[in-house]
Protein backbone atom coordinates (compact mmCIF):
# COMPACT_ATOMS: atom_id res chain seq x y z
CA UNK A 1 0.00 0.00 0.00
CA UNK A 2 1.70 3.50 -0.96
CA UNK A 3 0.63 6.45 0.62
CA UNK A 4 0.62 9.59 -1.42
CA UNK A 5 1.96 12.42 0.41
CA UNK A 6 0.32 15.30 -1.90
CA UNK A 7 -3.13 13.55 -1.19
CA UNK A 8 -2.74 13.37 2.46
CA UNK A 9 -2.15 17.47 1.82
CA UNK A 10 -5.58 18.17 -0.20
CA UNK A 11 -7.42 15.57 2.45
CA UNK A 12 -6.51 18.02 5.09
CA UNK A 13 -7.53 21.12 3.74
CA UNK A 14 -10.63 19.32 2.88
CA UNK A 15 -10.87 17.80 6.44
CA UNK A 16 -10.60 21.34 7.92
CA UNK A 17 -13.41 22.90 5.66
CA UNK A 18 -15.29 20.04 7.15
CA UNK A 19 -14.90 20.36 10.68
CA UNK A 20 -15.63 24.22 10.17
CA UNK A 21 -18.51 24.19 8.18
CA UNK A 22 -19.82 20.39 8.27
CA UNK A 23 -19.99 20.97 4.47
CA UNK A 24 -17.69 19.92 1.59
CA UNK A 25 -16.46 15.98 2.23
CA UNK A 26 -17.67 14.14 -0.56
CA UNK A 27 -18.22 17.86 -2.31
CA UNK A 28 -14.68 18.32 -2.05
CA UNK A 29 -13.25 15.31 -1.61
CA UNK A 30 -14.69 13.36 -4.72
CA UNK A 31 -14.00 15.98 -7.25
CA UNK A 32 -10.38 16.24 -5.60
CA UNK A 33 -9.30 12.41 -6.26
CA UNK A 34 -10.90 12.68 -9.49
CA UNK A 35 -9.46 15.63 -11.20
CA UNK A 36 -5.89 16.17 -9.72
CA UNK A 37 -4.73 12.13 -8.75
CA UNK A 38 -6.56 10.27 -11.71
CA UNK A 39 -8.52 8.12 -9.54
CA UNK A 40 -11.51 6.56 -11.35
CA UNK A 41 -15.15 7.75 -10.29
CA UNK A 42 -16.20 4.71 -8.58
CA UNK A 43 -13.26 3.99 -6.60
CA UNK A 44 -13.14 7.86 -5.59
CA UNK A 45 -16.95 7.45 -4.19
CA UNK A 46 -16.13 4.25 -2.43
CA UNK A 47 -12.63 5.02 -0.79
CA UNK A 48 -14.58 8.45 -0.28
CA UNK A 49 -16.92 7.00 1.77
CA UNK A 50 -14.86 4.92 3.79
CA UNK A 51 -12.32 7.03 4.50
CA UNK A 52 -15.43 9.60 5.67
CA UNK A 53 -16.71 6.82 8.22
CA UNK A 54 -13.16 7.59 10.46
CA UNK A 55 -13.26 11.54 10.01
CA UNK A 56 -16.85 12.29 10.96
CA UNK A 57 -16.89 11.06 14.18
CA UNK A 58 -14.32 13.07 15.59
CA UNK A 59 -15.97 16.18 14.31
CA UNK A 60 -19.81 14.56 15.91
CA UNK A 61 -17.57 14.22 19.41
CA UNK A 62 -16.30 17.82 19.56
CA UNK A 63 -20.07 18.86 18.63
CA UNK A 64 -21.80 16.62 21.09
CA UNK A 65 -19.65 17.43 24.04
CA UNK A 66 -20.78 21.03 23.13
CA UNK A 67 -24.53 20.53 23.27
CA UNK A 68 -24.46 21.63 19.79
CA UNK A 69 -26.50 18.48 18.27
CA UNK A 70 -30.09 18.12 18.32
CA UNK A 71 -30.54 14.08 18.87
CA UNK A 72 -34.49 14.21 17.25
CA UNK A 73 -33.26 15.67 14.17
CA UNK A 74 -30.29 13.13 13.98
CA UNK A 75 -32.46 10.16 14.67
CA UNK A 76 -35.30 11.34 12.08
CA UNK A 77 -32.61 11.78 9.63
CA UNK A 78 -31.15 8.53 10.11
CA UNK A 79 -34.56 6.76 9.88
CA UNK A 80 -34.64 7.99 6.12
CA UNK A 81 -30.93 7.94 5.09
CA UNK A 82 -29.46 4.43 5.89
CA UNK A 83 -31.90 2.17 4.01
CA UNK A 84 -31.52 4.69 1.10
CA UNK A 85 -27.55 4.95 1.39
CA UNK A 86 -27.46 0.97 0.73
CA UNK A 87 -29.87 1.40 -2.33
CA UNK A 88 -27.51 4.24 -3.76
CA UNK A 89 -24.40 1.73 -3.23
CA UNK A 90 -26.26 -0.68 -5.01
CA UNK A 91 -26.96 1.41 -7.60
CA UNK A 92 -23.67 2.83 -7.60
CA UNK A 93 -22.81 -0.68 -8.17
CA UNK A 94 -24.87 -0.91 -11.48
CA UNK A 95 -24.29 1.87 -13.04
CA UNK A 96 -20.54 2.14 -13.11
CA UNK A 97 -18.81 -1.67 -12.43
CA UNK A 98 -18.78 -1.25 -16.40
CA UNK A 99 -16.75 0.70 -18.96
CA UNK A 100 -16.35 4.12 -19.77
CA UNK A 101 -19.92 4.57 -20.76
CA UNK A 102 -20.67 3.75 -17.10
CA UNK A 103 -18.17 5.91 -15.76
CA UNK A 104 -19.96 9.06 -17.73
CA UNK A 105 -23.01 7.76 -16.34
CA UNK A 106 -21.24 8.05 -12.35
CA UNK A 107 -20.09 11.38 -12.93
CA UNK A 108 -23.36 13.36 -14.60
CA UNK A 109 -24.50 12.09 -11.32
CA UNK A 110 -21.97 13.44 -9.28
CA UNK A 111 -22.49 16.80 -11.46
CA UNK A 112 -26.14 17.08 -11.40
CA UNK A 113 -25.15 16.32 -7.07
CA UNK A 114 -23.23 19.20 -6.92
CA UNK A 115 -25.07 21.49 -8.96
CA UNK A 116 -28.05 21.09 -7.00
CA UNK A 117 -26.45 21.88 -3.83
CA UNK A 118 -24.55 24.33 -4.97
CA UNK A 119 -27.88 26.12 -6.59
CA UNK A 120 -29.70 25.63 -3.13
CA UNK A 121 -26.66 27.68 -1.00
CA UNK A 122 -27.41 30.86 -3.73
CA UNK A 123 -31.24 30.24 -3.48
CA UNK A 124 -31.34 30.38 0.58
CA UNK A 125 -29.09 33.24 0.53
CA UNK A 126 -31.24 35.01 -1.84
CA UNK A 127 -34.36 34.50 0.55
CA UNK A 128 -32.17 35.00 3.39
CA UNK A 129 -31.50 38.67 2.12
CA UNK A 130 -34.83 39.87 0.84
CA UNK A 131 -36.67 38.89 3.91
CA UNK A 132 -33.97 40.25 6.03
CA UNK A 133 -34.45 36.94 8.36
CA UNK A 134 -31.29 36.42 11.06
CA UNK A 135 -30.38 32.63 11.88
CA UNK A 136 -30.39 33.35 15.61
CA UNK A 137 -32.11 30.79 17.39
CA UNK A 138 -30.64 27.85 19.06
CA UNK A 139 -30.45 24.39 18.54
CA UNK A 140 -33.03 23.84 21.39
CA UNK A 141 -35.60 26.21 19.96
CA UNK A 142 -36.14 23.33 17.18
CA UNK A 143 -39.43 22.04 16.37
CA UNK A 144 -38.57 18.95 14.48
CA UNK A 145 -41.26 17.92 11.75
CA UNK A 146 -41.11 14.49 11.05
CA UNK A 147 -41.93 13.80 7.72
CA UNK A 148 -40.17 16.06 6.21
CA UNK A 149 -37.11 15.30 8.34
CA UNK A 150 -37.45 11.50 7.13
CA UNK A 151 -37.90 12.89 3.92
CA UNK A 152 -34.45 14.60 4.00
CA UNK A 153 -32.67 11.85 5.27
CA UNK A 154 -34.50 9.63 2.34
CA UNK A 155 -32.96 11.85 -1.07
CA UNK A 156 -29.59 12.68 1.05
CA UNK A 157 -28.85 9.11 1.89
CA UNK A 158 -29.74 7.61 -1.74
CA UNK A 159 -27.60 10.79 -3.14
CA UNK A 160 -25.09 9.74 -0.91
CA UNK A 161 -24.72 6.43 -1.83
CA UNK A 162 -24.80 7.11 -5.30
CA UNK A 163 -22.31 9.63 -5.16
CA UNK A 164 -20.78 10.16 -1.86
CA UNK A 165 -22.12 13.78 -2.20
CA UNK A 166 -24.92 15.13 0.28
CA UNK A 167 -24.00 14.07 3.77
CA UNK A 168 -22.46 17.32 4.83
CA UNK A 169 -23.02 19.87 1.72
CA UNK A 170 -26.49 18.66 0.42
CA UNK A 171 -27.98 17.89 4.07
CA UNK A 172 -27.43 21.02 5.34
CA UNK A 173 -29.13 23.31 2.58
CA UNK A 174 -31.84 20.76 2.79
CA UNK A 175 -31.95 21.35 6.85
CA UNK A 176 -31.85 25.20 6.13
CA UNK A 177 -34.69 24.93 4.12
CA UNK A 178 -36.69 22.71 6.54
CA UNK A 179 -35.68 25.04 9.90
CA UNK A 180 -35.09 27.96 8.80
CA UNK A 181 -34.44 30.25 12.23
CA UNK A 182 -31.74 28.15 13.03
CA UNK A 183 -28.04 29.53 11.78
CA UNK A 184 -25.58 27.50 9.61
CA UNK A 185 -22.89 27.46 12.10
CA UNK A 186 -25.91 25.47 15.10
CA UNK A 187 -26.88 23.12 12.52
CA UNK A 188 -22.79 22.19 11.64
CA UNK A 189 -22.70 19.52 14.73
CA UNK A 190 -26.20 18.19 13.76
CA UNK A 191 -25.18 17.64 10.32
CA UNK A 192 -22.06 16.00 11.47
CA UNK A 193 -23.53 13.72 13.90
CA UNK A 194 -26.11 12.11 11.54
CA UNK A 195 -23.43 11.78 8.91
CA UNK A 196 -21.85 9.74 11.06
CA UNK A 197 -24.44 6.21 10.76
CA UNK A 198 -25.21 7.57 7.00
CA UNK A 199 -21.68 7.26 6.03
CA UNK A 200 -21.20 4.05 7.41
CA UNK A 201 -24.04 2.73 5.90
CA UNK A 202 -22.91 3.95 2.76
CA UNK A 203 -19.32 2.46 3.11
CA UNK A 204 -20.57 -0.81 4.27
CA UNK A 205 -22.38 -0.79 0.88
CA UNK A 206 -19.32 0.04 -0.73
CA UNK A 207 -17.27 -2.72 0.69
CA UNK A 208 -19.92 -4.67 -0.34
CA UNK A 209 -20.67 -3.53 -3.89
CA UNK A 210 -18.19 -1.18 -4.81
CA UNK A 211 -14.27 -0.87 -5.83
CA UNK A 212 -12.43 0.65 -2.67
CA UNK A 213 -8.89 1.03 -3.10
CA UNK A 214 -7.16 0.90 0.59
CA UNK A 215 -4.21 3.43 -0.40
CA UNK A 216 -6.48 6.42 -1.04
CA UNK A 217 -8.67 5.30 1.88
CA UNK A 218 -5.61 5.45 4.05
CA UNK A 219 -4.29 8.83 2.31
CA UNK A 220 -7.40 10.55 2.85
CA UNK A 221 -7.91 9.20 6.40
CA UNK A 222 -4.16 10.46 7.71
CA UNK A 223 -4.78 13.84 6.29
CA UNK A 224 -8.48 14.38 6.81
CA UNK A 225 -9.16 13.23 10.49
CA UNK A 226 -6.58 15.50 12.53
CA UNK A 227 -8.01 18.14 10.78
CA UNK A 228 -11.56 17.77 10.70
CA UNK A 229 -10.53 17.59 14.49
CA UNK A 230 -8.96 21.33 14.75
CA UNK A 231 -11.96 22.57 12.23
CA UNK A 232 -14.57 21.54 14.80
CA UNK A 233 -12.61 22.89 17.98
CA UNK A 234 -12.88 26.00 15.70
CA UNK A 235 -16.19 25.97 14.31
CA UNK A 236 -17.69 28.16 16.42
CA UNK A 237 -15.98 31.22 15.80
CA UNK A 238 -15.58 30.22 11.74
CA UNK A 239 -16.56 32.89 9.10
CA UNK A 240 -19.00 31.37 7.68
CA UNK A 241 -19.85 34.50 5.37
CA UNK A 242 -16.77 33.97 3.91
CA UNK A 243 -15.73 30.05 3.29
CA UNK A 244 -19.53 29.27 2.49
CA UNK A 245 -18.96 31.38 -0.92
CA UNK A 246 -15.82 29.77 -1.34
CA UNK A 247 -17.21 26.01 -0.61
CA UNK A 248 -20.15 26.98 -2.89
CA UNK A 249 -17.80 28.13 -6.22
CA UNK A 250 -16.25 24.98 -5.69
CA UNK A 251 -19.10 22.87 -5.19
CA UNK A 252 -20.49 24.97 -8.49
CA UNK A 253 -17.11 24.13 -10.41
CA UNK A 254 -16.91 20.62 -9.71
CA UNK A 255 -20.37 19.77 -10.59
CA UNK A 256 -19.78 22.22 -14.55
CA UNK A 257 -17.32 20.08 -15.00
CA UNK A 258 -19.07 16.63 -14.14
CA UNK A 259 -21.88 17.27 -16.39
CA UNK A 260 -19.57 17.63 -19.55
CA UNK A 261 -18.80 21.31 -19.69
CA UNK A 262 -15.47 22.11 -21.76
CA UNK A 263 -12.51 23.32 -20.38
CA UNK A 264 -12.45 26.53 -22.27
CA UNK A 265 -16.04 27.17 -21.69
CA UNK A 266 -15.47 26.18 -17.96
CA UNK A 267 -12.38 28.81 -17.32
CA UNK A 268 -14.80 31.32 -18.99
CA UNK A 269 -18.06 30.78 -16.57
CA UNK A 270 -15.72 30.25 -13.70
CA UNK A 271 -13.68 33.80 -13.86
CA UNK A 272 -17.27 35.54 -15.18
CA UNK A 273 -18.91 34.35 -11.82
CA UNK A 274 -15.67 35.00 -9.36
CA UNK A 275 -15.99 38.54 -11.09
CA UNK A 276 -19.67 38.96 -10.62
CA UNK A 277 -19.47 37.59 -7.14
CA UNK A 278 -16.59 40.76 -6.32
CA UNK A 279 -18.94 42.92 -7.70
CA UNK A 280 -21.68 42.08 -5.88
CA UNK A 281 -19.89 41.88 -2.47
CA UNK A 282 -17.97 45.66 -3.15
CA UNK A 283 -21.58 47.26 -4.20
CA UNK A 284 -23.50 45.62 -0.86
CA UNK A 285 -20.09 46.14 1.69
CA UNK A 286 -18.43 49.49 0.00
CA UNK A 287 -15.78 49.02 1.91
CA UNK A 288 -14.56 52.89 0.51
CA UNK A 289 -17.32 54.10 2.64
CA UNK A 290 -15.70 52.27 6.24
CA UNK A 291 -12.34 54.21 5.73
CA UNK A 292 -13.16 58.28 6.76
CA UNK A 293 -15.87 56.64 9.57
CA UNK A 294 -12.41 54.86 10.82
CA UNK A 295 -10.46 58.01 10.60
CA UNK A 296 -12.68 60.38 12.13
CA UNK A 297 -12.82 57.92 15.06
CA UNK A 298 -9.42 57.63 15.28
CA UNK A 299 -9.29 61.67 15.46
CA UNK A 300 -11.73 61.48 18.40
CA UNK A 301 -14.83 61.53 19.58
CA UNK A 302 -16.63 65.02 19.68
CA UNK A 303 -16.44 67.04 23.34
CA UNK A 304 -18.75 65.77 25.83
CA UNK A 305 -21.39 68.06 27.38
CA UNK A 306 -20.30 69.73 30.99
CA UNK A 307 -22.16 67.13 33.77
CA UNK A 308 -23.92 69.53 36.41
CA UNK A 309 -22.79 69.08 39.53
CA UNK A 310 -24.67 69.68 42.47
CA UNK A 311 -23.43 72.56 44.76
CA UNK A 312 -22.66 72.42 48.02
CA UNK A 313 -24.92 75.00 49.62
CA UNK A 314 -27.84 72.79 48.32
CA UNK A 315 -26.21 69.68 49.59
CA UNK A 316 -28.37 68.91 53.34
CA UNK A 317 -26.36 68.11 55.93
CA UNK A 318 -23.73 65.49 55.92
CA UNK A 319 -24.10 65.16 52.01
CA UNK A 320 -21.37 68.01 51.15
CA UNK A 321 -18.40 66.21 50.82
CA UNK A 322 -18.27 62.82 52.93
CA UNK A 323 -19.30 59.42 52.05
CA UNK A 324 -23.45 59.17 53.14
CA UNK A 325 -24.51 59.22 57.02
CA UNK A 326 -21.54 61.56 57.82
CA UNK A 327 -21.64 65.02 59.13
CA UNK A 328 -19.16 67.65 57.61
CA UNK A 329 -19.99 70.45 60.12
CA UNK A 330 -16.66 72.21 61.44
CA UNK A 331 -17.18 72.74 65.61
CA UNK A 332 -17.48 76.64 66.62
CA UNK A 333 -14.45 78.40 67.48
CA UNK A 334 -13.72 78.32 71.29
CA UNK A 335 -16.38 75.86 72.55
CA UNK A 336 -14.62 72.25 73.61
Amino acid sequence: MHLNPYMIIGSAIVGLLVGLTGAGGGALMTPMLILIFGVTPSSAISSDLVAAVLMRPFGAAVHLRKGTVNMRLVGFMVLGSVPMAFLGSYLLHVLGAGGAADQTNVEIALGSALLLGAAAMVIRYVLDRRSGQQRLGTITDVEVRPLRTIAIGAVGGLIVGLTSVGSGSLMIVLLLFVYPLIGANKLVGTDLTQAVPLTAAAALGALAFGHVVFAVTASVAIGSVPAVLIGSFLSSRAPDRFVRPVITFVIFASGLKYVGVPTTALGIILAAVAVGGLAFWLLRARPWEHRPAAAQASAGAPARAPVTVPSETHAGPGHADGPPGSDNRQPAAGID
